[in-house]
């Protein structure tokens, strides 16, 4: 860790307006140091949504706290706000509330972080943002990682995200105690500022001190340097993909296919573009267009599983029907190509594959 992880820090807490960055080797890491700065441990419970990578909720289970599940958006496929409530309201009389909710800006859509926020000084509990996808969005003239409305926000930097370190993550707060914390969790748990040091014999020098278990989960300056190069051309690459979706908005119109909702509060940084086929269920249309557009070369994904039907968590005690709108979606849902660099002809080739395999 040398001058460019604080330079390439700097540069995204100024982009999104935090006062502090912490840079990591992943996105997975950023989430299980953020948990860890709040104080996750066992015994507690954290709440996020079911459409997500795993990650956002093994970080819970990592700390030995229980993971939860509230159901999703029908427009937005985002943590709905009025599920939330109503479970909370449940778990309130049974003393079950969460440690921390983990809200998911799915495809780079934001969160309507405001309501969350106010449930949240409510029944009491953190928030951590998983804007995995969301670096370069805003809500309400405001940048997705400011933290306005929580405690921790946090960016992924795979080689398929909006920029790249080839891989890396970053955690955003306005929190300096929780910045130092995670800060901290990434380099071994250790300290070498005089401060935080325990008391030591006089005559022994000592310029750090392991004082948490902690991980090794630092960037490299190497990664940073491209990170740092990478956020120059942010809102470059931010234009080029809201192009790109504002294109396939106009050419999937005549299409039996649901796309992208955006909301009038903010704007998205479009990591995916999902689609919804209208009327299909997993056995039927959804599988059969997946394998079409597959075997025309396209690329198209499914994103996500909800994480509870995993075998993992299903072993847990999950089982199918728990969030039946992140089912339906999942039954559902096709993520089509979307990245910067995706020309007019490859867009084009995507909208008349799907075109051809849709319609009769």
């Amino acid at each position: 860790q040398g001058p460019a992880v604080p330079r390439f820090e700097q540069s995204v807490a100024a982009y999104t307006g935090a006062a502090h960055a912490v840079a990591v080797n992943s996105a997975t890491a950023a989430l299980h140091i953020a948990c860890l700065a709040l104080g996750v441990g066992k015994g507690d419970v954290v709440w996020t949504s079911p459409n997500t990578f795993v990650a956002s909720a093994n970080c819970a289970l990592y700390c030995g706290a229980d993971v939860d599940f509230v159901d999703i958006d029908p427009r937005t496929y985002n943590l709905s706000v009025s599920c939330l409530a109503e479970k909370l309201q449940v778990a309130k009389q049974t003393n079950c509330l969460p440690k921390v909710v983990i809200p998911v800006h799915f495809a780079g859509q934001p969160c309507e972080m405001e309501e969350i926020h106010k449930l949240a000084k409510e029944y009491g509990f953190r928030m951590i943002e998983d804007a995995s996808h969301a670096i370069g969005a805003s809500h309400r003239q405001q940048k997705v990682g400011s933290c306005q409305y929580s405690d921790i926000t946090v960016f992924s930097f795979h080689p398929v995200k909006i920029i790249t370190t080839g891989e890396g993550g970053m955690a955003t707060t306005n929190d300096g105690q929780l910045a130092e914390r995670m800060m901290r969790f990434r380099t071994h748990g250790i300290t070498n500022r005089p401060e935080r040091m325990h008391p030591r014999p006089q005559d022994e020098i000592w310029n750090y001190q392991q004082i948490d278990l902690g991980y090794n989960y630092r960037m490299t300056d190497i990664q940073a340097a491209l990170g740092f190069s990478q956020m120059q051309r942010l809102d470059e690459f931010i234009e080029k993909r809201r192009q790109i979706a504002a294109a396939y908005d106009r050419e999937l119109a005549s299409l039996p296919v649901l796309t992208p909702w955006q909301s009038p509060n903010g704007a998205s940084s479009f990591h995916l573009y999902p689609i919804r086929l209208k009327g299909t269920d997993r056995s039927g249309n959804q599988r059969s267009v997946y394998e079409a557009m597959r075997d025309m070369g396209i690329a198209v994904n499914l994103h996500y599983i909800p994480v509870y039907l995993q075998p993992f968590f299903a072993a847990r005690g999950f089982s199918a029907g728990y969030c039946p709108e992140a089912e339906s979606y999942f039954q559902q849902a096709m993520s089509l190509p979307m990245y910067s660099a995706l020309s007019i002809d490859q867009r084009k080739q995507v909208v008349d594959s799907l075109h051809r395999t849709l319609k009769p």
